[in-house]
């Protein structure tokens, strides 16, 4: 039984009906068909309701969900049946066989399709190339079959106008093979007639429509089919799914993908053109002869086939006929005589195209090089595609046979159900009940039986010497058959108005009474054909053709055996089917068409009910249930109803599970209602199990919230042992890390006090996020260590010198490369006789008196320099800074004092960033002092500029703790001369031999000689 959906969808069972009646089982079908459940089970058989629309069912993801599956695991579908009959071949290694049957337009194409496609998809995960070959052959054979076999009819745009049974091979793994199929009936009169809204077959309007313009020249075709007598009718025909354009590509590359040569595809285009080209023949008559209208035709087909032009010429015409003497004379047809030969013609080509592009395709997808001692058992699935009982206003010699054959398949689906039933009944040792059900083995006999059937007395009157007539063949039916209670005609029940004397007969079928017209029988039985076509066809140049006709290469004066009648070879070959299908497992799926308007709307009661009928589908429900109509394994049941028992919730202690599936059963009461098997339960009517289903569904919202309680817990019990141990790990990875680091740190150091430059050279370790500030104090403590071992060697008596360059250092910043920390600071450079040799002696004077007299403690700095006077002209003069004041001295007037700064005045100093000398002490007053220092004898190229900064930097921190802003800028500095606002910029000058200053629009320029 399918997973129970919900009660709103349904039974998803018939079997599960409270009381099978057409009306409760009508009701159930439409109410499913409405909320978009289309497939309903009857046990294994799958009832498909078309729903005239797209759905959304059949993606890889619902591929999935099936595969593997028990059948009553998901809802109703196609897939389960599917994955039913793959299993059972599989593990079982059983032949098995699925039949899709159902009228014209209920679906068994796509049906069929949907099956091959799940096949294809849960089968060669390995991705091998000969099985995805073979695979995809299997799959493209059904584009090309459609379109040389379907066609557009009233009921059905793609209606399936032959019936197809595929066999497909798979070897012990499971992957296809191979395979092989059966076409039976195709309906051939249908290439030259057709009903009014009904077209050909697709690949005449595939070919003109989606043909090439080179391809259509070289047939002498054009793209409008109502050029044509045969496709002139269905050329309006037009619907949605009538793509003929984009159909004919995917045909072509399918006959590509199948493997058909060119030549070969260049053959089939030219037998549809043939047929075309025929339909337009036309005769008339001259005087006594019948002549054709219109040579170019001729030409056309002679040229398309093959042949000589007299030759064609002469079989449209002429009939040739061997006489008891060996004589051979020609014999002028009639206008009706010469129609009639060329339809048949036309209808003969495509019979025979169709079943050589069969045997191609079989050719191509048989099963080679097997050997069962090899490769393992050859198993089988058969899948097949036939038509449904038809009853149509004129029911001709096709609905006789295509009804005889769903008579036969009728019997054989009863006959295998019931032994099925009676089988599983054995193997589970119930005692089977006999089960009552309409036997239509009277009317298979009333069509086949030797001598008395009526196909029998179709052939009987087709092998009469003279004219036979068809109401001369209903007079011997109703001589012969005169007394069978299923079958009538109107000169056996006169008063019965609705069928005609002469012309009609009708047979009481399973499925219901029809009523058949007898005009064509006889033709249509014996389906003559002209031996001048055959010979004519079998001598063609084009080897594809010739091979289509082998029957071609008998003389006229042969004797050969009368040919099998059209109804005994399908009578025949149905048999063989049924002998087929009777040996294999079989699975069902029974087509229904809900309207006749293709509507998704519109659920026809009295159609629907109909196709019930003649589908045997209640017979189906009363079979499965008459003796129980639900059975499953024990553990499968176990599994699904213990929770409604305390006994087996959760898990049993019990010896067995058919133990554990009694408790349940005793604690609801259920004990009569069930038998127990060796393997099942069987269970006799719905309601019982409805009454588990409904304790199920109450109990399982509990249960799940029980569960989820369970398991959160259990995900939250989990998440905190895991976080715990994650702390943990933390923890002792970061101790780790520390360690690591102080070990790592402890080792690289360990001898820098023994290291000339005391671990200047030695790489930190990176330190773990944790020890960052640690590391930070760390590297500042090893800082200070380094410098207090640099400087414990330094003596005192440089100590001034070591903070000045430090200070200038931190006031640079590093953005003047050179300031001169290589070198010695001397500082007074005016009282050093080697920088100053002819001035010293009087500066030094100069300074004695000074001291005397402002009372300073030491000299910061002294030195040449240029600066600008009051006339703002470049003079050289001397430098003096002190501890209190700042001065400038005229050199050649023995170092006069010109002027006096207190150095406290000073705010800031300003640089440049180049090698100039140039610097700028500001003040308070805003009467800037702005200098060049010149170098002395000492060092002609000595920078001292970072001497002056860093000596009053110190000078700044140590005496007035405050430090001394300094400005190192690239480009201009700002400076106030006697209150004024003034730019210097620097500029080197060609030619040049001093420093000089000169002005300029914003204040002077230092100009610089080349260096």
């Amino acid at each position: 039984m399918a997973e129970l959906e919900g009660l709103h969808f349904g039974k998803s069972d018939f079997v599960l009906l409270d009381e099978v009646t057409m009306e409760q089982f009508l009701e159930n079908l439409k109410l499913r068909f409405e909320e978009g459940r289309i497939y309903t089970f009857i046990g294994e058989v799958v009832v498909s309701v078309n729903p005239y629309r797209q759905m959304d069912i059949y993606g890889n993801d619902v591929i999935e969900a099936y595969r593997g599956r028990e059948l009553y695991e998901n809802p109703p579908h196609l897939y389960a049946v599917a994955d039913a009959a793959y299993k059972a071949m599989k593990r079982r290694a059983k032949d098995t066989c699925i039949v899709i049957s159902g009228e014209s337009g209920a679906g068994k194409t796509e049906a069929s399709k949907y099956i091959m496609q799940y096949i294809a998809a849960i089968t060669n995960p390995s991705q091998r190339q000969e099985v995805e070959s073979v695979k995809s052959v299997l799959l493209k054979s059904n584009c090309v079959l459609e379109a040389f076999g379907n066609a557009k009819t009233n009921r059905n745009d793609n209606s399936s106008r032959f019936g197809k049974y595929m066999d497909i091979n798979f070897n012990f793994n499971g992957d296809p093979t191979g395979g092989h199929i059966n076409n039976y009936l195709l309906e051939k009169s249908r290439v030259v007639q057709q009903q009014e809204g009904e077209r050909n077959f697709h690949s005449f309007y595939q070919l003109l429509r989606g043909g090439s313009e080179d391809l259509l020249k070289s047939l002498h075709l054009n793209k409008d089919p109502t050029d044509y007598t045969y496709t002139s009718q269905g050329a309006v025909a037009m619907t949605a799914s009538t793509d003929d354009r984009s159909h004919h590509r995917a045909v072509m590359s399918a006959l590509k993908v199948i493997g058909f040569s060119q030549e070969e595809i260049n053959s089939i285009y030219k037998i549809l053109a043939t047929i075309l080209h025929l339909g337009n023949l036309k005769f008339e008559n001259e005087a006594e002869n019948v002549q054709l209208v219109g040579g170019d035709l001729v030409m056309h087909i002679s040229e398309l086939t093959g042949t000589e032009v007299e030759s064609m010429r002469k079989a449209l015409l002429y009939r040739t006929v061997a006489t008891g003497g060996g004589e051979v004379i020609e014999k002028g047809h009639s206008e009706q005589e010469a129609s009639y030969g060329r339809e048949a013609l036309a209808k003969a080509l495509y019979e025979r195209l169709f079943g050589w592009i069969v045997g191609r395709i079989n050719s191509v997808i048989e099963v080679k090089n097997y050997n069962p001692a090899l490769h393992g058992k050859n198993t089988v699935i058969g899948v097949l595609d036939i038509y449904g009982f038809e009853i149509f206003d004129n029911n001709s010699f096709e609905q006789f046979c295509i009804n005889y054959c769903n008579e036969k398949l009728q019997q054989l689906f009863i006959e295998l159900i019931l032994r099925q039933e009676q089988d599983e009944y054995q193997r589970e040792g119930i005692t089977w009940q006999h089960i009552e059900y309409f036997n239509n083995q009277i009317i298979v006999d009333l069509v086949e039986q030797p001598h008395k059937g009526i196909i029998s007395i179709l052939d009987d009157a087709c092998l009469t010497v003279g004219k036979v007539t068809d109401s001369a063949c209903l007079d011997s039916m109703n001589d012969k058959l005169g007394h069978h209670p299923h079958f009538t005609s109107r000169k056996l029940t006169p008063t019965d108005k609705t069928m005609e004397f002469n012309r009609h007969f009708r047979i009481r079928h399973y499925a219901g009474d029809v009523m058949y017209s007898v005009e064509g029988f006889l033709d249509k039985n014996k389906d003559p054909l002209f031996q001048d076509f055959k010979r004519l066809m079998f001598n063609s140049s084009d080897p594809i053709l010739k091979e289509m006709w082998p029957d071609g290469k008998l003389s006229i004066t042969e004797v050969t055996k009368r040919p099998l009648t059209a109804a005994t070879l399908f009578k025949n070959s149905i048999i063989a089917l049924v002998d087929k299908l009777a040996c294999k497992e079989p699975y069902y799926v029974r087509c229904v068409k809900p309207n006749e308007v293709k509507s998704p709307m519109l659920f026809d009661d009295a159609r629907c009910q109909h196709q019930v009928a003649y589908l045997g589908l209640l017979e189906n429900v009363h079979v499965r249930r008459a003796g129980f109509a639900y059975r499953q394994p024990y553990d499968r049941f176990l599994q699904r109803y213990k929770m409604t028992c305390e006994y087996t919730w959760p898990n049993h202690l019990m010896g067995s599970d058919r133990e554990a599936v009694e408790a349940i059963v005793l604690q609801h009461n259920f004990e009569g209602d069930v038998a127990y098997g060796h393997t099942k339960l069987f269970v006799r009517t719905p309601r019982t199990l409805f009454t588990l289903e409904q304790e199920r569904t109450a109990l399982i919202p509990i249960l799940v919230l029980f569960l989820q309680k369970v398991w959160r817990g259990a995900l939250a019990r989990m998440r905190c042992r895991r976080m715990r141990a994650i702390y943990t790990i933390m923890g002792c990875y970061k101790r780790y890390k520390v360690k690591a680091h102080f070990w790592e740190v402890e080792r690289r150091f360990a001898n820098v006090r023994n290291m000339t430059d005391y671990g200047k050279s030695v790489e930190w370790p990176a330190p773990p996020a944790s020890l960052m500030q640690f590391h930070r104090i760390t590297q500042h403590l090893y800082r200070r260590w380094k410098a207090r071992q640099i400087i414990k060697n330094i003596p005192p008596s440089d100590m001034a010198e070591v903070r000045a360059k430090v200070a200038a250092l931190g006031a640079l910043s590093g953005e003047r490369t050179d300031w001169g920390f290589g070198r010695s600071w001397e500082r007074d450079y005016l009282a050093n006789a080697r920088d100053c040799p002819l001035t010293s002696s009087n500066f030094v004077r100069t300074t004695k008196d000074l001291k005397n007299k402002d009372q300073y403690n030491q000299i910061l700095f002294s030195g040449f320099v240029r600066m600008l006077n009051w006339f703002n002209n470049t003079k050289d003069r001397a430098l003096l800074i002190t501890d209190k004041h700042i001065y400038r001295l005229e050199p050649k007037k023995h170092f006069k004092v010109q002027k006096r700064i207190p150095i406290e005045t000073v705010i800031s100093l300003s640089v440049t960033s180049g090698t100039d000398q140039m610097v700028v002490l500001h003040t308070v007053s805003k009467d800037d002092v702005l200098v060049h220092l010149q170098r002395g004898q000492l060092g002609p190229n000595q920078d001292r500029i970072g001497e002056l900064v860093g000596t009053l930097c110190d000078h700044f921190v140590r005496q007035r703790s405050t430090s001394l802003p300094v400005k190192v800028l690239s480009t201009g500095i700002q400076v106030h001369l006697s209150g004024k606002p003034k730019t210097i910029t620097v500029e080197t000058r060609p030619g040049q031999v001093t420093a000089d200053f000169r002005k300029s629009r914003a204040g002077f320029i230092l100009l610089l000689p080349p260096q």
